[in-house]
């Protein structure tokens, strides 16, 4: 999917509790993007945009990257129907840690539905659909996200290598075919309650997910 423009909006500090980092602001303008929904058509142009927490020196080696997709019930409000907090707060750890990486946190909900659709797709799971099932009955693809902006937030901050942190495979591919080497895959996985169960067996079953 080709972007017309890539360019940074904003750099500033943010002190965390996880340490310093620097939070940057990226937009992209994408051309005659595919519709996800069968029943909405395609917009022209669609603008994504994406954050970037980076800390410590992300170009003497391949830095830890993770690639995170807003999850607004999760981040924010500590919902146990995912894991997305929980893969958030071990990336932010893990970055620390090792005193260097990048967080791409992109604005893509509900595997980029949207959170109004996303809603609707709880409401049918919580009468028996698994998140791909109700995802389709929404009229929506199973996985409405890409991820070329993210990798081109990495061209355009000079990262051409990475130890990518996560569990799908298609986050690897996506990275490798747009040019950014992946040294390593680094695993996102997480401890499964009760409460994840289901949406976790989705992902390792239907999605090719790598979680155990």
């Amino acid at each position: 999917m080709p972007f017309s423009s890539v360019r940074k909006l904003a750099d500033a500090d943010l002190p965390t509790r996880w340490g310093h980092f620097r939070i940057m602001g990226f937009e992209g303008i994408v051309l005659d993007p595919e519709s996800c929904n069968e029943n909405l058509p395609a917009p022209a142009t669609r603008v994504e945009t994406a954050v970037a927490l980076v800390m410590g020196d992300i170009h003497s080696a391949p830095p830890i990257v993770r690639i995170h997709s807003q999850c607004l019930t999760g981040d924010v409000f500590h919902s146990l129907r995912c894991d997305c907090r929980q893969q958030l707060e071990l990336a932010l750890a893990t970055i620390a840690d090792a005193g260097a990486g990048i967080l791409l946190y992109e604005n893509q909900e509900g595997r980029g539905i949207g959170l109004m659709a996303k809603l609707q797709a709880y409401e049918l799971q919580d009468q028996g659909r698994d998140t791909i099932e109700a995802n389709l009955e929404l009229g929506y693809k199973a996985d409405c996200r890409l991820y070329e902006l993210p990798a081109e937030v990495l061209k355009l901050i000079g990262v051409k290598a990475v130890r990518l942190m996560t569990n799908n495979p298609e986050k690897v591919e996506a990275l490798v075919s747009a040019g950014i080497e992946v040294t390593e895959r680094i695993s996102a996985l997480v401890p499964e309650s009760d409460e994840n169960h289901r949406y976790l067996e989705t992902k390792r079953e239907k999605m090719g997910h790598l979680v155990s």
